[in-house]
């Protein structure tokens, strides 16, 4: 087929650009069947159908033009502008990750010498910024998964390479998150497989840092993923293979703010001890901010937002469950909800006397819409039985105390 023109467009590649505008998909697949369509052809601007796409913000149709064998890092664009620039500044972060894993190169640059994600940061497209700039493809992970040279056995069996690459591929570095996404994957909660991990993600590190254009960044963040993954290793070792121990001690705050001290000490000794070059986040670190928002701003290339709502267990972005009781933690589940009940506990009273209303000292539901969903009503109901076992704590405290513990645990059953 002839290599395409700009403003050279048959009838039917015209209509597949109004297709795509459309988000008709089952038309244009039966489009992109004749021979006639070329999948890479060009408007009178130089944008391909599959810019178009992105642009858009249509992922079902950017699936469907990479599957025809659309070119993902075309950019005859007048600017110089490709497939992935537009993505981002779409702000579509699915549609951002499926075209850096069809082989989009992020450090493309357009006519003005901007790369995809600084043009995503331009219009404040920091999320699909932070997907540009923390991805990994799994073809490099997958090299340690066939043996090299005259290695007998790969240096990291098949079965691990995908739970591992989707922590590397993790934009949240909360310790606890990435403790959590091990054990959502009974394939790494084993002490042999730990082992073939953070063995690996040193190598990575390395990798990462001796190659012609060092990528710093990504070292960091191959380094602190194998140092949680080794303590991960030192709790199985100890704990008779639960790593539960580990997300309390990592959530456990100080008596008297609540500050979780062990992992605001685990995460600065992860950046002590970077073994390649002067870890310049050290300069950084005061007691405010944390090492982990400091971490994350290094490593995604943007602040932690204060209005963004991040989860006080695992540090996810955009939480919108809040603890109805002192108004001032966000949880992203119910699930995170209760492993930091036993922490948070001690704050929430304190916390709720700093705010007190005296016209509202009587707990009580909040009438809930017919559009409320049902993890609406669980977290309501949650945060209800919490207050009930506050109450039950000042009055067995006024006659005589017990376990603390067995409270904590009722609140959560």
């Amino acid at each position: 087929m002839a290599a395409s023109q700009e403003g050279d467009l048959s009838a039917s590649e015209r209509q597949i650009l109004q297709l795509i505008t459309a988000g008709d998909v089952q038309e244009a697949s039966l489009l992109l069947a004749r021979e006639d369509v070329r999948v890479n052809c060009l408007d009178e601007y130089g944008m391909t159908p599959l810019m178009h796409a992105a642009y858009k913000g249509r992922a079902d149709m950017c699936r469907l033009l990479l599957q025809h064998g659309a070119d993902v890092n075309g950019n005859q664009l007048e600017y110089g502008y490709t497939a992935l620039m537009f993505a981002g500044l779409s702000g579509k972060t699915d549609i951002t990750s499926m075209l850096l894993d069809a082989g989009a190169e992020k450090d493309l640059v357009n006519s003005v010498g901007r790369t995809a994600a600084q043009m995503a940061a331009f219009v404040g497209q920091h999320d699909c910024v932070t997907v540009i700039n923390n991805f990994f493809s799994l073809a490099r992970l997958e090299y340690y998964t066939k043996p090299q040279g005259e290695e007998t056995e790969p240096r990291l069996p098949p079965r691990l390479a995908g739970p591992l690459h989707k922590i590397i591929m993790t934009t949240n570095l909360n310790p606890v998150k990435i403790v959590m996404l091990v054990m959502e994957n009974p394939e790494l909660v084993d002490v042999a497989a730990l082992e073939k991990c953070y063995q690996v993600m040193d190598m990575l590190c390395e990798q990462c840092v001796k190659q012609q254009d060092m990528n710093e960044v990504l070292a960091v963040k191959m380094h602190y993923i194998s140092c949680v993954l080794q303590k991960c290793l030192a709790f199985l070792q100890k704990q008779d293979g639960k790593l539960d121990i580990l997300v309390k001690n990592l959530l456990r705050g100080r008596d008297s703010d609540g500050f979780p001290q062990y992992q605001e000490k685990f995460i600065r000794d992860c950046i002590k001890k970077f073994p390649y070059c002067e870890a310049t986040l050290l300069q950084q670190q005061g007691n405010d901010p944390t090492a982990f928002s400091v971490l994350t701003q290094a490593i995604t290339g943007q602040m932690t937002f204060a209005d963004a709502h991040y989860c006080a267990t695992c540090g996810e972005k955009g939480a919108d469950k809040r603890c109805s009781l002192c108004k001032a933690v966000n949880y992203c589940s119910l699930v995170c909800q209760k492993l930091h009940w036993f922490t948070h506990k001690k704050m929430c009273r304190c916390i709720q006397e700093q705010n007190a209303d005296p016209e509202m000292d009587t707990p009580r539901f909040k009438e809930l819409k017919d559009e409320d969903d049902d993890d609406t009503l669980v977290m309501e109901t949650a945060n209800f039985l919490q207050e009930l076992c506050l109450r039950a704590e000042e009055q067995v405290a006024a006659a005589g105390g017990c376990p603390a513990e067995l409270l904590a645990r009722s609140s959560t059953d």
